[in-house]
């Protein structure tokens, strides 16, 4: 039986893999476990392989380095590819006031330290890989033993770890403090987490907003034989008129086409226009063309071809090559009126009216082809992941900082794969995936991670925990971790009313925390919480490097 003692005990690529599938199912299989009716999902895997790692289970330390880092860029790349889209609208939404609020939990942390520092009489070095333990930041402390070595030439390296033993007693607790404060934050603010999903998806889309379709009869002598197209200038906001039933036949509306009195127009408009259409028009129509006009079909085309993508929908012209109306557009869930300006992304879905001859020509431009939309784009990915890999290692020279920062393995993907779910298109990089495609890249990721930090910290975390100066340092470390956010998302959620889910963001990308961002869109269900912690991530992975420098220079 000596092949399973070598496969238990020896580093080898198959004990590798055993203890990670071990480590891996072990923990989602606990996440799954309610405490008092909280479960703490696939966050768990974390302590299982601490567990693990306790009990002498061990992995090549470079395996475990590699496994750990591609595990988080898969993470971080496939949040980006999400949540790229509605990015840059987030900063026209709020994103300065979330940035702020980013800013403001990352000094409130580094004050903090500073406070026990002098309160406590602890050194600086061992508070500072508390601190980055608390806020969950790697590179944070990967800074700070940088900054001791150029600042303390006097002091064997072999004396310098401790800093990251500090950062592995207060990680754990940073992880579950995370999401404890959303926890409370949400009890003692008494959200229900329903309504944040009602009042999330109007604030996103006012239901004003969303479409509807209203049957007019012409009455107004004053559109008698216009055109469609001079009569759609008039209006200030889109309007999509789709069919038009004139002296008992239906025909779908063109540009060119005129209306007379009695015609019976159906319209698409938002809501909150569709009482000023009526009036404009002449008076709401009792016939429901819609379901009368059995000769014009209405179908759904999905947008896969590449050629159409990022290009506005007017600059197409079906309308007038192939005599019919896109009337509403579906976009990640969300119904939008088919404006000429409105720029077409890959898995959009078309409602097209027309004769079924007519729709099935412009399905055949558009792409409509299901098969197309479930093949992975994988060039793009690994593309992205190459060029946010030498983004997240150039360095920045800053005055007064002896080493550059950078944004690491991390902050690089995300902002590269943010930038290319948006732009990709014009190089020709598809990076669309569906969403459980997205959903298994990003899992996949965050459990690695979450399993090789376990692991690594399992061997030293229950003796130093155990220790005089253990929990001590842990609770520091909560108290690093509680009181910046715990300020701040109150102040978020009673001063400037913001949606839980994005404090849950906002929290989870201030402190760099993957898990807990998890975490947060297990409860949410929608990508509120994403496009916070991406809004505010790129901004706080820079600071945290930047703050943990400072006061290893100041303060050592």
């Amino acid at each position: 039986m000596n092949w399973i003692n070598d496969l238990v005990w020896s580093e080898t690529v198959a004990h590798t893999i055993l203890i990670y599938s071990f480590v891996i199912a072990l923990g989602i299989a606990l996440g799954k476990i309610k405490f008092f009716g909280i479960s703490l999902g696939i966050t768990f895997v974390l302590f299982a392989g601490i567990l693990i790692g306790h009990f002498g289970f061990k992995v090549n330390s470079e395996m475990l380095g590699f496994i750990k880092e591609f595990g988080l860029i898969l993470f971080v790349f496939s949040i980006g590819l999400q949540v790229g889209p509605g990015f840059f609208e987030s900063f026209k939404k709020g994103g300065l006031t979330l940035n702020l609020l980013a800013l403001s939990i990352v000094l409130l942390g580094g004050l903090t330290t500073i406070v026990l520092h002098f309160v406590t009489g602890m050194s600086m070095p061992m508070l500072v890989g508390v601190m980055s333990g608390a806020v969950t930041n790697t590179p944070g402390l990967g800074a700070a033993q940088q900054a001791l070595v150029q600042v303390s030439k006097d002091i064997p390296n072999g004396n310098l770890p401790v800093i990251g033993l500090g950062y592995a007693v207060a990680y754990p607790f940073g992880v579950v403090g995370i999401i404890l404060t959303m926890l409370i934050i949400r009890r003692i603010s008494k959200i229900n987490i329903q309504k944040e999903l009602i009042d999330y998806t109007q604030l996103q889309n006012p239901s004003e907003e969303f479409p509807e379709k209203v049957c007019v009869n012409v009455k107004n002598p004053l559109l008698f034989g216009k055109r469609i197209d001079v009569i759609s200038k008039d209006f200030d906001s889109d309007i999509v008129i789709s069919r038009i039933l004139h002296d008992g036949f239906f025909y779908s509306a063109k540009a060119d086409s005129c209306i007379y009195e009695n015609d019976i127009l159906l319209i698409v408009a938002k809501k909150q226009h569709i009482e000023y259409i009526i009036n404009k028009f002449g008076i709401e129509s009792e016939l429901d063309i819609f379901s009368e006009s059995h000769k014009l079909k209405s179908k759904q085309v999905l947008v896969t071809n590449n050629q159409v993508i990022g290009k506005n929908l007017g600059s197409l012209k079906l309308r007038t090559k192939f005599n019919i109306n896109i009337t509403r557009i579906y976009r990640s869930g969300i119904e939008l009126v088919a404006s000429p300006q409105l720029k077409l992304q890959m898995g959009d879905k078309l409602t097209v009216v027309g004769e079924e001859i007519d729709i099935d020509k412009v399905a055949l431009i558009i792409g409509n082809s299901v098969k197309r939309i479930n093949e992975p784009n994988l060039i793009p990915i690994f593309i992205g992941i190459f060029i946010g890999i030498l983004v997240g290692s150039i360095p920045f020279a800053l005055p007064g900082i002896p080493n550059p920062v950078k944004l690491g393995l991390a902050g690089g993907p995300l902002i590269v794969a943010i930038l290319i779910s948006k732009y990709g298109y014009r190089f020709s990089m598809i990076s669309y995936t569906t969403p459980s495609a997205n959903l298994m890249l990003r899992e996949i990721g965050i459990v690695l991670f979450l399993a090789s930090v376990g692991i690594k910290s399992g061997e030293k975390f229950i003796p130093t925990l155990l220790s005089g100066d253990g929990f001590i340092w842990m609770s520091y470390g909560a108290i690093i971790t509680l009181i910046p956010i715990l300020i701040i998302g109150f102040f978020a959620r009673n001063i400037l009313k913001k949606n839980f889910f994005e404090i849950c963001g906002l929290i989870s990308g201030s402190m760099t925390d993957p898990p807990a961002l998890a975490y947060a869109n297990s409860i949410a269900q929608n990508e509120a919480p994403a496009v916070a912690y991406a809004t505010v991530y790129p901004l706080v992975m820079f600071l945290r490097i930047l703050v943990a420098q400072l006061l290893i220079l100041f303060f050592v």
